[in-house]
C-alpha cells in the first residue's frame, strides 16, 4: 500500500519592515506602502503600526512568488501596483484588500513602475529592456515597447503630450508616442547609466539623475489641444518635446538611486548611499530674479576683471561670452537647495510625506538597508535661519537588523526566540508580534533552559549568555570560549548543556544558583569537563538516551564519544566538506548529518554504518533536525529552501520553497506540527503541518512538472536579454507573453469547442435518424458539459480566462479553433441573454483573433460570412453599450447636482432619485 504524507504549508511570515524596493504613499496620503519580500504592508506612520499585510496568493505552477522590486500607488484611487523579482506585477484593491489584476508580461525581474495620472494606464519596465503599458482596469496588456538595450530603471507619462518617457542603463533617456506605439525623441548625452527620472506635478519639468554628480533639467514643450498627438502624416519623428535646460550640481557624493516631486514642488534626489538632497522649485516670477540676480553678480566679477586687466595691459580682445550671462532662465535659476539629509545608515528607499505641515516644513521617509524605517523633518526653505534635518521616529522593533542566525522554541512553543548580529529578539511565534529585545553579541547559537523563562546564547566572541526573557536583560556573562560559539546543546537529565566552539573544545556546564545580595538567587552555570578536538567544532549533539555525543568538526568527521567518560567510541567518515549540521532521533538510532558538499548522510548509531546519501541542496545544508517522535526529517541549506524527508526509505517528500535568501536557521515544535525558519532575507517563516495528504509519486510528478514549465514559459522568447528583436528598435510589439496560465487557458478554449463540436454532432446525428424514425428519443446530453447547452459550454470556458491570459491565450489557438470560436462569438452577440452582458469581451476577443489570423482568414471563403455578421452584430451590440453608459454618467451627473445644490444625504439622494426617474 502506498504510503500518505501530511503536507506542510506556510502559514505566516514576519520580522521584514522594508526589503529591497521603493516607498511610496496612498494617493491620501494616509498610509505608507513598503514592500516586506513578497508582500505588501500597509503602515499608520503616526501610530508606527502595519495596519494592513496584502499577501500574494500561491500561483498555478506551484513557484513561489517573487520578491517585490517595485511599489507604486495610484494617484486617484486606492490601488497599489507591486512588481516583482520573477517578471509578474500584482495590483491590489487597499479598501478590500484584494489581489484584483496579475499582470505577467516581462522575462525578468520589474525595476520600473508607474501609473498614469488617471490611473488608467500601469506602465512597467523590467531588467529584459521592455517596457508593457497595461490597461487596469480591462486587465490586459496594450502593447510592448522595445528600444533600450539596458535595464529600465524609470519611467513616466506625459499625459498632456500622450507620452510616455523611459530611462535606462544604455545611458537614453527615450519618449515614447502612446498613439503610434514609437519611439519620437531620445536624449542623449549622459556619461553612463541614467538612473532615475522624474516629471513635476505641473507637467513642465523633466529631471534625470545618471553617474556624475549632475541633475540635468528639462523643459517639456506645450502642447496644443490635440492632446499631443503627431504630426499630419501620423508619425511622432521630428517632435521634440524635451528640451535641456541646464544642470545642477549634488551635494551628496554619490550617484543618484531616484528621483522624485512632491505635490508642492520639493524634488528629492536619492542618492546610493546615506544622503538625501532636496530642492524647491521655485515660481516663475522667482526663476527670473534669480536669473537677474546671477546676470548681475556676473557682470560685476566681469568689470572687476576687465579693470584689473587694463591695469595690467591686458589684450585688447574682449572676454568670451558666458552660458550664464544669457537672459534665459536656467537650472540653477529654477531650484533653490534645500538642506541635506544624512542617515547613519545606507537609504534604500525615501518619500516625501504629502499635506502640508506646521511651518512650511517637509516630512520624509526613509527605508534603510539594516531593516528599519525613519521619519524625518527638513525645513522648506533655504536660508541662514533654517533648522537642520532632524530625526522624529525610528521604526525598527518589528525585525532584525541583519540575517537572522539562530532559533531556539520554548519547551511548550510558546514563545520563539531570534538571535542576530546586534542581540536577541523574543516572539509570540503564532502570532508573529515582538515581544522583547535585548541587546547582546553577535549571537550564532540559542537554547532553551529549562523551565522556559530564560536563555543561553552563544557568539561569535566565544561568550556565552543567560538573557531573562521576562526581564529582556542579560543577567549573566562568561568568557567561555576563545573563539566563536557554534553549537549548543542541553542534557538529557535537563542538569546543564554542552557547547562547541571553534577553539577545538567541547565543554560541559551545569546549571547553578548563584546568591545575590539584594535579590532572589539568579541562574547561572559552571564548567564542569572539556573534551579536546583536534579541529574546530562546528557542530554538537547528544543523543535523547543520554548515552552518546557527537561532535562534527571542520575536516569533515563526525566523532562519537560516550557521554559519561567522554570515550572515544565511532568516528564517521564520508564528507567532503566540513559538517555543518547533525541532529539524532528521538529513539536514538539514526544521526542524520548535512554538510558544505551538499549532501545529507543518514548513520546508524549502533555500529556507525551510513545508511544512505542523498544530495539535499543546491548549496550547503546549513540545518537538519528530526520530527520528534518519528524519522522523519528537516533539512534547510544556502539555496533558501527547506526540504522534508522520510529517513526510513530515504525519500524527498516536499520542498518548501519561500525563503529569498540563505536559511541559517530552523526549529521544530514539540510536536512536529509546525516548524520556523530563519533566513538571510530577515525573515522568520512559520510553515503549518496541514490535513491535506499527498504521494511521493505526486510530488515528484509535480517537480517535473515544474522543470517543464520553467521551460515552456521561456520558450516564447529566446533572445538574450538586452539584445532588442530585429526590427523592434524603437518599436512595439504585443504586451502578451506565454505563461503556463495562458497555455492551461487556451488549452481549456480548446477542450471545451471539442466537447461542443461533440455534442452538436451528437445532437445533428439524431435530428437526420430523427426524420425517418420520430418515436428516437433523444440522446442524453454529455456529463462533460455539466447541464449546459453548448455554446454556454464554450462562453462559460471564455469566462474564466482572466483579462491577462485572454490575448496570450488567443495567440496560441490554432487557426481551425479560431475560426470555430468566432462562429460561437457570433451566436453570443444574437442572444440578448448571453452576448449582450458581455459586448466588451466579445469585441476583445474578436479583435485579438482577427489579429492574430488575419493572412488566413481573409483568404478562407468560408469565414466571410461570419465576418460580415460579426461585423453587424458587433456594432449593434457596442452602440447600445456606448448609449447606456452615457445615459448612466448622465444620470450620476444629475445625482451629483443634486447633492451639491440641496446638500442631501443617502436617504435624499434616494428620494430625488426616484423623483426624478432615475
Amino acid at each position: 500500500m502506498v504510503k500518505a504524507y501530511l503536507r506542510y504549508e506556510l502559514a505566516s511570515s514576519w520580522g521584514v519592515l522594508a526589503s529591497n524596493s521603493d516607498i511610496c504613499y496612498t494617493h491620501d496620503g494616509a498610509h505608507l506602502v513598503t514592500a516586506a519580500l513578497e508582500n505588501v504592508n500597509i503602515w499608520n506612520v503616526k501610530r508606527a503600526l502595519v495596519v494592513e499585510t496584502l499577501k500574494a496568493p500561491a500561483t498555478q505552477s506551484g513557484k513561489p512568488v517573487g520578491e517585490i522590486t517595485r511599489l507604486a500607488a495610484s494617484p486617484v484611487s486606492d490601488q497599489i501596483a507591486a512588481g516583482h523579482s520573477d517578471g509578474t506585477v500584482r495590483v491590489w484593491s487597499l479598501s478590500s484588500g484584494e489581489l484584483e489584476a496579475t499582470f505577467s508580461g516581462h522575462r525578468s525581474g520589474i525595476s520600473a513602475l508607474r501609473f498614469s495620472a488617471d490611473g488608467a494606464l500601469l506602465a512597467s519596465g523590467a531588467r529584459d529592456t521592455d517596457v508593457v503599458v497595461w490597461d487596469v482596469g480591462a486587465e490586459s496588456g496594450l502593447f510592448r515597447l522595445r528600444g533600450h538595450s539596458g535595464e529600465i530603471t524609470a519611467l513616466a507619462f506625459l499625459p498632456a503630450a500622450g507620452a510616455l518617457v523611459s530611462s535606462s542603463k544604455d545611458g537614453l533617456v527615450k519618449a515614447w508616442d502612446l498613439g503610434t506605439q514609437h519611439c519620437f525623441q531620445t536624449l542623449t548625452g549622459h556619461p553612463g547609466e541614467v538612473w532615475s527620472l522624474a516629471v513635476s506635478e505641473d507637467q513642465r519639468r523633466l529631471v534625470t539623475g545618471s553617474t556624475d554628480d549632475l541633475l540635468r533639467w528639462y523643459v517639456v514643450a506645450e502642447t496644443g489641444g490635440d492632446g499631443g498627438a503627431a504630426d499630419a502624416g501620423g508619425s511622432a519623428a521630428g517632435r521634440e518635446l524635451l528640451s535641456p535646460l541646464g544642470t545642477v550640481s549634488r551635494r551628496a557624493p554619490d550617484r543618484v538611486a531616484a528621483l522624485s516631486f512632491g505635490a508642492d514642488g520639493v524634488l528629492l534626489a536619492q542618492s546610493a548611499g546615506r544622503g538625501v538632497d532636496l530642492y524647491r522649485m521655485c515660481g516663475e516670477a522667482e526663476a527670473a530674479r534669480h536669473a537677474k540676480r546671477r546676470r548681475r553678480r556676473r557682470r560685476e566679477k566681469k568689470g572687476k576683471a576687465g579693470a584689473k586687466g587694463g591695469e595690467a595691459g591686458g589684450a585688447d580682445a574682449p572676454p568670451p561670452e558666458d552660458a550664464d550671462d544669457s537672459d534665459e532662465v536656467t537650472a540653477q535659476d529654477e531650484l533653490e537647495a534645500l538642506p541635506v539629509l544624512r542617515s547613519k545608515h545606507k537609504v534604500r528607499a525615501a518619500a516625501l510625506v504629502p499635506g502640508a505641515r506646521r511651518g512650511g516644513t517637509l516630512g520624509l521617509v526613509l527605508a534603510l538597508a539594516n531593516n528599519s524605517l525613519e521619519v524625518w523633518e527638513c525645513a522648506g526653505r533655504a536660508g541662514e535661519d533654517a533648522a537642520p534635518p532632524a530625526r522624529l521616529a525610528l521604526l525598527d522593533a518589528g525585525g532584525h537588523r541583519a540575517d537572522v542566525r539562530a532559533l531556539a522554541l520554548a519547551g511548550d512553543d510558546s514563545v520563539a526566540v531570534s538571535a542576530s548580529t546586534a542581540g536577541v529578539k523574543v516572539w509570540n511565534p503564532r502570532t508573529g508580534s515582538c515581544l522583547r529585545t535585548v541587546e547582546a553579541g553577535y549571537g550564532t547559537a540559542l537554547l532553551f533552559v529549562p523551565g522556559n523563562r530564560h536563555v543561553v546564547l552563544g557568539t561569535k566572541e566565544g561568550q556565552l549568555a543567560v538573557v531573562d526573557i521576562a526581564a529582556g536583560e542579560v543577567q549573566l556573562e562568561l568568557e567561555a570560549h576563545t573563539s566563536t560559539v557554534w553549537s549548543l546543546t542541553a542534557l538529557p537529565d535537563g542538569n546543564g548543556f554542552i557547547s562547541g566552539s571553534g577553539d577545538k573544545e567541547v565543554k560541559e556546564w551545569v546549571w547553578t544558583l548563584e546568591p545575590q545580595e539584594d535579590g532572589p538567587p539568579r541562574l547561572g552555570f559552571k564548567h564542569t569537563r572539556t573534551l579536546q578536538m583536534t579541529d574546530d567544532v562546528m557542530c554538537v549533539r547528544v543523543s535523547p538516551n543520554g548515552k552518546l555525543l557527537a561532535v562534527a568538526l571542520l575536516d569533515a568527521t563526525v566523532r562519537i564519544f560516550f557521554l559519561d567518560s567522554f570515550k572515544f567510541f565511532l568516528s564517521l567518515y564520508g564528507h567532503k566538506l566540513p559538517v555543518l549540521c547533525m541532529d539524532i532521533s528521538s529513539d536514538s538510532t539514526l544521526l542524520i548529518t548535512g554538510s558544505a558538499d551538499k549532501n545529507l548522510k543518514i548513520w546508524g548509531l549502533d555500529f556507525g554504518d551510513c545508511h544512505r546519501s542523498l544530495f539535499a541542496h543546491a548549496d550547503s545544508v546549513m540545518q537538519a533536525a528530526f520530527v520528534p517522535g518519528t524519522h522523519y526529517v528537516f533539512t534547510a541549506g544556502k539555496d533558501g529552501v527547506v526540504k522534508y524527508w522520510d529517513a526510513d526509505k530515504f525519500e524527498h517528500l516536499l520542498t518548501l520553497a519561500g525563503h529569498h535568501g540563505a536559511v541559517w536557521a530552523m526549529a521544530v515544535s514539540s510536536l512536529g506540527d509546525w516548524l520556523l525558519t530563519g533566513s538571510a532575507d530577515r525573515s522568520l517563516r512559520r510553515w503549518c503541518r496541514t490535513d491535506e495528504p499527498f504521494f511521493v509519486e505526486e510530488e515528484q510528478e509535480r517537480r517535473l512538472e515544474s522543470l517543464f514549465e520553467a521551460d515552456l514559459e521561456g520558450g516564447d522568447d529566446r533572445r538574450p536579454v538586452g539584445a532588442p528583436a530585429p526590427g523592434d528598435e524603437g518599436s512595439a510589439a504585443p504586451a502578451a507573453r506565454r505563461t503556463l496560465e495562458s497555455v492551461s487557458a487556451a488549452d481549456a478554449i480548446v477542450e471545451a469547442l471539442d466537447a461542443a463540436a461533440a455534442e452538436e454532432a451528437a445532437l445533428e446525428e439524431w435530428r437526420a435518424a430523427a426524420r425517418s424514425n420520430p418515436s428516437l428519443p433523444r440522446p442524453a446530453p454529455s456529463p462533460l458539459l455539466l447541464g449546459l447547452a453548448p455554446d454556454e459550454y464554450v462562453l462559460a470556458a471564455v469566462r474564466r480566462v482572466r483579462g491577462p491570459d485572454l490575448e496570450s491565450a488567443a495567440l496560441l489557438l490554432p487557426f481551425g479553433d479560431a475560426l470555430r470560436l468566432l462562429g460561437y462569438v457570433a451566436g453570443w452577440l444574437r442572444g440578448p441573454a448571453r452576448g449582450g452582458a458581455a459586448a466588451e469581451l466579445m469585441a476583445r476577443l474578436v479583435a485579438l483573433l482577427l489579429r492574430v489570423h488575419l493572412g488566413q482568414l481573409s483568404v478562407t471563403p468560408a469565414a466571410r460570412g461570419t465576418l460580415t455578421a460579426l461585423r453587424d452584430l458587433l456594432h449593434a451590440r457596442l452602440g447600445g453599450a456606448k448609449r447606456a453608459l452615457g445615459f448612466n454618467l448622465a444620470a450620476l451627473g444629475t445625482l451629483g447636482r443634486l447633492v451639491a445644490e440641496q446638500g442631501l444625504g443617502a436617504a435624499g439622494v434616494k428620494r430625488s432619485a426616484a423623483v426624478a426617474g432615475l
